[in-house]
């Protein structure tokens, strides 16, 4: 199991580090850890978020 930081996860994601931390906030992003005070992304629950967010059309993004 490969255990990610935030900028490794955010790397990984293609995304801008303050940006996953956003969507951590929010509750709209991946499952994480809490590890003493650091936030640790199991890999395989980036690509399952990274999974549930595909869609087929502009149109299913008004359904979330």
């Amino acid at each position: 199991m490969e255990i990610l930081t935030t900028k490794e996860a955010a790397a990984y994601c293609r995304l801008g580090q303050p940006t996953l931390e956003r969507f951590r906030i929010s509750g709209n992003g991946p499952s994480y850890c809490k590890l003493g005070g650091a936030v640790r992304y199991r890999q395989c629950d980036l690509d399952a978020w990274l999974e549930s967010r595909l869609t087929r059309s502009t149109s299913e993004t008004a359904r979330r």
